[in-house]
């Protein structure tokens, strides 16, 4: 067993050991009627037994509660089977006998979104795709890896980087987010401003629908212009119109000269003028710019003693900047770097800096960013949001909830994301759940992220949370396009229902 694996599994046990309270059942929190499906029998369970062999079928009841619960802990489904295909074709075999006999799925890849849209909402039946997790084909010259959809991101940020290529994406879920589950979400992450979304960097993929039938876009070449491109249909439907069972995706080769700049500045004004310099001076080679109010800091420096790799007074600045550069030329990028710091302290930008290229001292700053979403879920119920702002208000809302909800029970309100794609999570932690505080804070977020032409959601779609706000981003004849292609694609509704789209 590899160290990463010990690794994940340890931080998966120690989160089930501190989150010992479950959360409600989501059909009780949030009044959800059950939809017209089957209940699952033991004909049922037996089919699957056959198909798959009775040690890929769980239906223990403790062993599934770890399918039923997000990683988030703010929803919790009532499954009571859990199946574990590991070809294509056991994919096809599932999902035709579950259209069949009227049986819903709920397709799961890491469990580590934060709109309960991985998770069952009654008693659909899970499909894991953990155990489809092999490496199909590494294209050394065209920079092109096609794999399974159960493979972790991490995993295959490492077999690249053996052949000097690198995934497009990376996320502080890394370590057990699995690329199907990215796909099926449009993932964004810490190298969107560099790189773009999965929609630009996703080849081809390999799909199976609601009736079973395998739809084959399994595509390896950049140009391919003929027809539909049926591919988008598939990522970003966050398993609504069918489960990704494998992915072609375009890698970029791997930087030689990678250099991280951490600091410290003291007000939201500074920042954006931080980026304007950043994108001017650094432009070819700014890869990642990220954002982090002290609140945000500070759970990473309290929950696992990290420490911030500046040396300015106690308390620390308002706000932070994350940087990175990637390149070739590793004189050419701490030239350009330093040049764009020693401005910036000219200019009164930032009040402090720190610059390394080692990657230990790399890894170290980036786990102050990355470990923040684990870290506050130790604050107890956490509500999160993934939203988009135009810049000039992204900081904006973190001040108007502030503002709005001023009740003992928050521990904090924060904010922290990704400022070169306009990305913001916004974090509201108290010791539990309290309904009056989610009344407060829903719809007004959403209306307020509305009138300010943004998106309800950023990168981790829309799951089952936001289903009601969803035309506060699309318009009508959009949601009425989408509901005409699940209807087609799903006409039983089996795939992933209650989420995405509100029932008419």
């Amino acid at each position: 067993m590899s160290f990463q694996t010990l690794l994940r599994r340890f931080r998966y046990t120690s989160r089930v050991q501190f989150f010992s309270t479950k959360p409600d059942f989501t059909s009780d929190r949030y009044k959800v009627e059950r939809g017209p499906y089957a209940n699952i029998c033991n004909d049922h369970v037996t089919f699957f037994n056959n198909l798959l062999g009775q040690n890929r079928v769980i239906t223990d009841a403790e062993e599934c509660e770890g399918y039923n619960i997000d990683y988030s802990k703010i929803v919790r489904g009532k499954s009571k089977i859990v199946l574990k295909p590991k070809t294509t074709n056991e994919v096809s075999a599932i999902l035709k006998y579950c259209n069949e006999n009227r049986l819903a799925v709920c397709p799961q890849s890491g469990n580590t979104g934060l709109v309960g849209g991985s998770v069952p909402v009654f008693d659909e039946i899970v499909i894991s795709m953990k155990l489809m997790n092999k490496i199909i084909e590494t294209n050394e010259l065209a920079g092109v890896l096609t794999c399974e959809a159960g493979c972790v991101l991490e995993d295959l940020e490492n077999h690249l980087a053996t052949v000097d290529l690198m995934m497009p994406i990376d996320l502080g879920a890394k370590g057990s987010c699995l690329i199907g589950g990215c796909v099926s979400t449009n993932a964004g992450g810490l190298r969107l401003l560099r790189y773009g979304n999965l929609h630009g960097n996703i080849l081809g993929l390999e799909a199976v629908k609601a009736n079973g039938s395998v739809v084959d876009c399994l595509n390896t070449l950049k140009k391919n212009n003929t027809g539909y491109h049926l591919k988008h249909l598939f990522i970003g439907s966050e398993g609504t119109l069918g489960i990704v069972t494998k992915v072609a995706i375009q890698c970029p080769p791997l930087p030689t000269a990678v250099n991280v700049a951490f600091l410290g500045l003291n007000n939201f004004d500074k920042v954006l003028k931080a980026f304007r310099l950043a994108k001017k001076e650094l432009g070819e080679i700014l890869s990642s710019f990220e954002m982090m109010d002290k609140l945000s800091l500070d759970v990473s420096i309290e929950t696992f003693g990290l420490k911030s790799p500046l040396t300015t007074k106690i308390d620390g600045h308002d706000f932070y900047v994350l940087m990175e550069t990637s390149g070739s030329n590793v004189n050419h990028d701490e030239e350009k770097l330093t040049s764009f710091v020693e401005k910036a302290l000219a200019d009164d930008i930032i009040e402090d800096g720190t610059l390394t290229s080692d990657p230990t001292k790399i890894k170290n700053i980036w786990a102050l960013r990355e470990r923040i979403s684990e870290g506050i879920l130790r604050d107890g119920y956490v509500f999160k949001y993934d939203i988009s702002i135009p810049l000039p208000c992204f900081y904006k809302v973190i001040e108007v909830l502030r503002e709005r909800i001023r009740d003992p029970r928050i521990i904090r309100i924060s904010g922290y994301g990704h400022l070169g794609d306009g990305n913001i999570h916004v974090q509201v932690s108290i010791p539990s759940y309290e309904p009056d505080i989610a009344s407060q804070l829903q719809p007004f977020i959403f209306e307020y992220v509305s009138k300010l032409r943004g998106s309800v959601s950023a990168e981790h779609g829309i799951g089952f949370t936001k289903t009601k706000y969803l035309h506060m981003s699309r318009t009508s004849s959009e949601i009425e396009l989408m509901h005409e292609l699940k209807k087609m694609m799903d006409p039983n509704g089996i795939l992933n229902p209650y989420k995405v789209l509100y029932p008419l």
